[in-house]
């Protein structure tokens, strides 16, 4: 008995020292040496301090910037300790409210905009941290931003366009709008 019992401790130690510290470290360094800048957040730094990440949305809800998918994150918005969907059906009442309030805080901030609100912009994605929107809804906001910002249209435009990133590979997933980077590329970043 104290034999399976030795050997037991043995094995849980050594696991212990292969799974719980020397896979993390070696990991860890691969990581750094092989993608130092996505292993430490894909941190998006202006003027040598970080201004998020280009991985987590972002909350904005000054009309000068274009705004991102709502978060279902808790207690506060976009937060990466709390990533995850809100687990509401399409038939559930407080999905329906939620989305109802989003749809009149979008109209409320361009009342002369009468297009339908894309999807994106009054639902959270399945990790409540989506960092893209599709380039419909950043469309869907162009004459807002333009208007707070005092500054053309097409600029706003152009600027959309060039935050436009295509599909992964050419082929892999749809086109998308970063929301962060495209704010600081207004801001003159």
């Amino acid at each position: 008995m104290s034999k399976i019992l030795r050997q037991a401790v043995v094995m849980l130690l050594l696991l212990t020292i292969v799974t719980g510290i020397a896979y993390p470290l070696v990991a860890t360094g691969l990581a750094q040496v092989l993608f130092p800048r996505a292993a430490n957040g894909s941190l998006i730094e202006v003027d040598g301090k970080p201004r998020g990440s280009e991985l987590v949305g972002q909350l904005f809800t000054d009309p000068r910037y274009f705004w991102g998918r709502p978060s279902a994150t808790a207690p506060f918005a976009n937060n990466p300790a709390a990533s995850s969907g809100s687990n509401q059906g399409p038939t559930n009442p407080a999905l329906t409210e939620a989305a109802r309030q989003r749809i009149a805080a979008l109209r409320a901030a361009d009342p002369g905009n009468t297009a339908p609100v894309p999807v994106e912009l009054v639902t959270a994605s399945g990790s409540g941290l989506d960092p893209h929107i599709s380039p419909a809804a950043a469309a869907y906001q162009v004459a807002r931003v333009a208007r707070a910002r005092g500054i053309d249209a097409a600029e706003v435009e152009k600027r959309v366009a060039q935050a436009t990133e295509g599909r992964q590979f050419g082929v892999l997933g749809e086109p998308r709008v970063n929301v962060l980077e495209l704010n600081l590329s207004l801001d003159g970043r």
